[in-house]
């Protein structure tokens, strides 16, 4: 087939069908937005759970040389005996104690640059005032109590926290926000798919003079069909562009601007999904448009346009 050719075919097919290619672009981008929110969505929940994951275990938080206001830290920053201590302590408690690992300064430091990467607090927290800490996996969980009295006051600790429950509560939440985003996304496949194959149908029966002398002159099925696939293709692909310019509007100046100034006004202790993220997703959206467009036009177009 020839390069000019298939380029006439592709445009005029365009120019013909004008309403129905704006219409799958419409819904391929809607269709790509609510899955790419979903799948931001539970990078987002992922994200919490970087920063939550001490508080599904016990952390015990030493002291840092600012937590003097705390009546076991007296004496500024945890010292090496404290921290030996502790760690005994820990040793003691093999019954209630599944494993335990401690977190430096500079590693607690290093995770805390990564979770709230895109928080506009971040280069105002120095070094020094992330402390460094125990982490208990408990073999009951039910005993928290018991280890969190055993610890809490002692010397070199600052506090002792286990934040299960309201963790637990709001990834539930964020988990449904992310799989209602995915159904309706899966809504709205099922309905691209559907205009998509009326696109092709359409676009059959008012070429079908054209076809038909093709059919004539000795063209091939793979002559017929690649200009219907590459208009679907060249639409859902607009679409799919559309669908990732709104989720990076969304991000930059919803998530990264609004959301980013409006937490840091109350607390800007929460990591934010960023332009990256987007970016990791990109192919996946860019390949489901693609894939979504091939396969429907190719299932279409055996039933629709027969050689």
């Amino acid at each position: 087939m020839r390069v000019g050719f298939l380029l006439g075919e592709v445009w005029n097919g365009l120019r013909r069908n004008t309403s129905m290619v704006v219409a799958v672009v419409l819904v391929t981008m809607v269709s790509l937005f609510f899955l790419g929110s979903g799948l931001l969505a539970q990078r987002q929940v992922d994200t919490l759970k970087g920063y939550w994951y001490d508080k599904v275990q016990v952390s015990i938080f030493l002291c840092t040389p600012d937590a003097t206001d705390v009546a076991s830290c007296a004496g500024g920053g945890v010292t090496d005996a404290q921290r030996d201590q502790l760690r005994s302590d820990l040793e003691r408690l093999d019954g209630l104690v599944e494993e335990f690992w401690f977190e430096s300064n500079e590693e607690a430091y290093e995770r805390f640059r990564e979770q709230f990467r895109n928080s506009p607090v971040l280069d105002s927290i120095p070094q020094e005032a992330i402390p460094e800490s125990f982490r208990v996996q408990l073999a009951d969980p039910t005993k928290y109590e018991v280890v969190a009295s055993a610890f809490e006051g002692a010397p070199g600790v600052e506090s002792v926290e286990d934040q299960r429950e309201v963790v637990d509560k709001l990834f539930s939440f964020l988990n449904a926000i992310s799989l209602a985003a995915v159904g309706l996304a899966v809504t709205m496949v099922a309905c691209a798919v559907l205009l998509i194959g009326t696109t092709i149908r359409l676009t059959a029966w008012s070429r079908r003079r054209e076809t038909n002398i093709m059919r004539l002159v000795g063209a091939s099925a793979f002559t017929i069909h690649v200009p219907f696939l590459v208009e679907t293709v060249l639409a859902t692909l607009v679409g799919a562009a559309l669908a990732i310019g709104l989720l990076w509007a969304m991000i930059e100046y919803g998530i990264s601007g609004f959301l980013s100034d409006l937490l840091a006004g109350q607390t800007g202790m929460i990591g934010l999904i960023g332009t990256r993220d987007l970016w990791t997703i990109t192919p996946i959206l860019l390949g489901g448009a693609i894939l979504l467009a091939v396969i429907t036009s190719w299932l279409a177009l055996r039933r629709h346009v027969r050689v």
